[in-house]
């Protein structure tokens, strides 16, 4: 346990280090304080202007997570939002070499780091199910809202280079964040469970059908922590796994480690409620919301197994333990 203490140490030292290096192409940033907000794919820090009080967002991005192209898909999707719809997003800034990301070769590898704006407001609490349902109606809406602008400039977005988000890298035979049969906590019965839950997916998925209607450009990780409370406002933050795939997985995306809560068909029924004032749902599409949330599980799962960071380490074995009684839910065609 020390040795894998010390490793993880090692890489954040290492993504501190880029952070010191990359906020020198930003001038105004002459005194600052750099603090470290989260990892996990990414680096993430809080850079305080100690004159002038400023706070900003600074990405460091895992060498070969994301190429620059991929990125640079990001910030015009993030720009688009904020220029043509009425979602509060965190926008990019450039540096004074008028370059939204810059380049960190460090040890022959090469870290993609962006700085953005800071928004005011706190993530939702999942141990507040009255407030959590009430800001899932507002988060169906601000979802539809998303929709609605990625269906209106297909042919505008069609062309940026972002991650396909479908069965094969999420469980399929490409995964992008690993083999959910390699997650902590895997037994034989457990491994057989799930792939019958996997096969189940699989073949829904073939029938749903991936029609301009039902996938697009999508935000890919609405979790708690990616929404800021501020008000009556949601705001949305890090686009980072944006990319194309089917609109309802930004629903099961949003139940991200709490799938297996108790109030979680009221979470639904709330996002619902908020979706459908914006964008109608059809009963076949409501059908189908238990096949994205159990594949956005066996997804974390997988995520799980193969990361090593504060996130992975609190949830563990057990967030696979508790997915059996979904599994067998999933199964039988009883609602999650």
């Amino acid at each position: 346990m020390s040795d894998t203490k010390n490793y993880l140490n090692d890489v954040l030292d290492k993504f501190t280090q880029i952070a010191k290096r990359a906020i020198l192409f930003y001038p105004f940033q002459t005194q600052e304080t750099i603090q470290l907000l989260n990892y996990s794919e990414n680096a993430t820090f809080l850079v305080k202007n100690t004159i002038t009080g400023e706070k900003y967002i600074l990405r460091v991005g895992r060498p070969g997570y994301h190429t620059k192209e991929e990125i640079e898909g990001e910030i015009a999707w993030i720009k688009s939002i904020d220029e043509l719809s009425t979602i509060t997003v965190s926008l990019p800034i450039k540096a004074e070499n008028g370059q939204y990301i810059q380049e960190i070769t460090d040890e022959n590898n090469t870290y993609y780091c962006t700085l953005f704006t800071f928004l005011e407001g706190k993530a939702p609490d999942e141990n507040d199910e009255s407030a959590l349902i009430d800001q899932f109606e507002i988060l169906g809406e601000i979802t539809a809202k998303l929709h609605e602008h990625s269906i209106k400039f297909r042919d505008r977005l069609r062309n940026i280079k972002r991650l396909t988000w479908n069965y094969d890298t999420i469980l399929g035979s490409n995964p992008k964040w690993g083999k959910w049969q390699n997650g902590l906590g895997m037994t034989q019965d457990r491994l057989a469970l799930f792939e019958k839950v996997s096969e189940k997916i699989f073949t829904r998925l073939k029938n749903f059908g991936n029609g301009p209607d039902r996938f697009g450009l999508i935000h890919s990780d609405l979790r708690l922590a990616n929404l800021l409370i501020d008000g009556d406002n949601i705001k949305v933050i890090d686009f980072d796994d944006c990319g194309f795939g089917y609109y309802l997985y930004d629903l099961a995306t949003s139940l991200s480690f709490i799938e297996h809560k108790p109030y979680v068909p009221a979470l639904i029924d709330a996002w619902i409620k908020g979706y459908q004032k914006i964008r109608p749902l059809s009963n076949v599409e409501k059908e189908e919301i238990p096949t994205f949330i159990m594949m956005r599980r066996l997804q974390l799962i997988a995520w799980i197994g193969s990361r090593d960071n504060e996130t992975t380490r609190q949830l563990g074995s057990k967030y696979t333990e508790d997915t059996d009684l979904l599994a067998f839910k999933y199964l039988q065609n009883t609602i999650i």
